[in-house]
């Protein structure tokens, strides 16, 4: 996990993809040899909310996603010792227990860490124009909008 060349900018990692997220490729973009602690944050579909059964969750994205994700990146990297961050959200019909969003932030120390993710995970969710539809077992649907999950 040596830090190289290429990895001076502390932002390793930003997207919103369609395809299934990884976890092992988000901690490995976290990696530094200077980070004591590294801080993951998976966010999954879950099978209910607001008492009702859920089928299933359709995320789509505003195309400048990608840049308000940048934006709140450089915000906690300004504010925290961030050694290294990453945030991936998906797109797309996501089923039950599929990962919606990874985030990890590497620091010197794990309170840092945590501290970081924290706020990262917080400030995209509320700030970054991803929206979900839900699907509920009952046919019922419902849209959820960035800033009112």
């Amino acid at each position: 996990m040596a830090m190289t060349e290429n990895h001076r900018d502390p932002i390793r990692l930003l997207a919103v993809r369609e395809t299934p997220l990884s976890l092992d490729e988000v901690y490995e973009a976290v990696g530094d040899d200077a980070a004591g602690g590294i801080t993951v944050f998976v966010g999954t579909v879950r099978d209910h909310d607001g008492g009702k059964s859920v089928a299933a969750l359709e995320y789509s994205a505003h195309p400048t996603a990608e840049r308000e994700m940048r934006r709140i990146a450089e915000k906690i990297v300004a504010e925290f010792p961030v050694r290294a961050l990453a945030a991936v959200h998906r797109v797309g019909r996501l089923g039950i227990t599929d990962k919606a969003v990874i985030v990890a932030v590497s620091c010197p120390h794990r309170g840092e860490a945590f501290a970081a993710a924290r706020r990262l995970i917080d400030d995209l969710k509320h700030e970054v124009p991803i929206w979900k539809h839900q699907v509920f077992t009952d046919g019922e649907e419902e849209w959820v909008g960035a800033g009112s999950c």
